[in-house]
């Protein structure tokens, strides 16, 4: 069948009963609300200010001594900002349905980058590594000591973006969708500026010898293991902590649960050389980075989202449904446009003309977004959106 047959438009309008579940589906999922970062009367304002001015300062302590490394330090931020891209484009991707502004994600980013790394994780982790080391003896803290200190530091550090973001904009976070992207940005952020760190603490260890070959050795080993990693750590692990703040639900267990399983998760990979050799001998290691660990991960990630994203989905759902009876879009693109990729993928494979009616598809959420930015009225760009809905269709 031909997917460009536009529906009939409906003169009655929509239903009173899908109006009202529209502007309820935008007050409770708080999209279009504007974020501001400048707001001199709120405390989470000025944390952020002191986090970047202290994190900047012992950034440029840490890198200025590091001068002699500047070819390792410019091929890392060369490599690893290439690296960092397809990332970005694989996080804007997943920032769908009641999609978040790009200034509190950049804001998650640059928070955990600068002063999570080298604010906080640089003072902190150093200090409590060498606690387990003189309470239990230096073996002790060569083999476990990492795998139980980052995993608390560094989470709870990448979470307090999460935290500064709904203290500056309270009404923007309300599902554990929300949590999962704007952790997923956060770890981003403090990944990167712990590779960079990497590139230089290695040729510091080689003493300057082949340090463009030291950036590539790093970003081979780094770049893989960091599929799996802070990312995927953090997206989880912020979840878990909106769902146990109770924000916008009450699966407050769920949460709990999420976090300790990330706690714990995070914990493995540090200690995965012990705790290999332990488990399993001389193979155990390897068994634990290369399959048991990032399929875990992959588990872990995978059920967060389906536990997350049908809020989100209804969200979508309810906004639109409107304009499925006002005769706008069809139900099966109601269902492709607030479904997951399979929904997406399904819709588009029965699709006469694929690529137009993916054009269709980037309308409609376009015209989603124009919707929840005016509050659900009817203003010129909601009503140009809607008209470009189908002009696309009839093209």
């Amino acid at each position: 069948m031909s997917e460009f047959t536009a529906p009939p438009l409906t003169p009655t309008g929509p239903s009173g009963d899908a109006m009202d579940r529209r502007f309820l589906a935008i007050r409770e999922s708080g999209w279009g609300t504007p974020f501001t970062l400048v707001q001199p009367r709120n405390l989470c304002f000025w944390v952020f200010v002191w986090g970047m001015v202290a994190g900047t300062v012992h950034m440029v302590g840490f890198l200025v001594p590091a001068g002699q490394y500047g070819v390792a330090l410019g091929s890392g931020v060369l490599l690893f900002g290439v690296y960092t891209v397809p990332w970005l484009l694989l996080l804007h991707y997943h920032n769908r349905y009641t999609s978040i502004p790009a200034r509190p994600l950049v804001l998650a980013f640059v928070w955990s980058f600068v002063a999570g790394t080298f604010w906080m994780g640089i003072q902190g982790n150093p200090a409590i590594l060498s606690l387990y080391s003189k309470a239990f003896g230096p073996a002790f803290g060569q083999s476990w000591s990492a795998g139980l200190t980052a995993p608390i530091t560094e989470e709870i550090i990448k979470a307090t973006a999460l935290v500064l973001v709904v203290g500056l904009a309270p009404r923007l976070v309300n599902s554990a969708y929300d949590g999962l992207v704007i952790g997923a940005y956060s770890g981003l952020g403090l990944q990167i500026a712990e590779d960079i760190l990497y590139v230089v603490n290695s040729a510091a260890g080689a003493h300057g010898t082949d340090q463009v070959g030291t950036a590539v050795g790093i970003l081979t080993n780094r770049g893989y293991v960091g599929l799996f990693q802070h990312v995927l750590f953090s997206a989880v692990y912020c979840a878990g902590l909106v769902w146990l703040l109770g924000r916008g639900s009450r699966h407050r267990l769920r949460g709990a649960l999420l976090v300790l399983a990330v706690t714990l998760l995070h914990s493995a990979w540090d200690n995965s050389a012990a705790l290999g050799f332990l488990l399993a001998g001389p193979l155990g290691p390897l068994l634990l980075l290369w399959v048991l660990l990032p399929v875990l991960g992959l588990l872990l990630l995978w059920l967060t989202f389906r536990l997350a994203a049908p809020r989100e989905q209804a969200w979508m759902r309810d906004l639109l449904r409107p304009e499925v009876e006002r005769g706008v879009i069809t139900e099966e693109e109601l269902v492709a446009v607030s479904g997951g990729y399979r929904a997406r993928r399904r819709y588009l494979r029965h699709a006469e003309h694929r690529r137009a009616e993916k054009h269709v598809l980037h309308a409609i959420a376009d015209f989603a977004s124009e919707l929840a930015r005016g509050g659900g009225r009817e203003t010129a760009r909601v009503e140009h959106a809607r008209a470009e809905i189908l002009r696309l269709r009839a093209a």
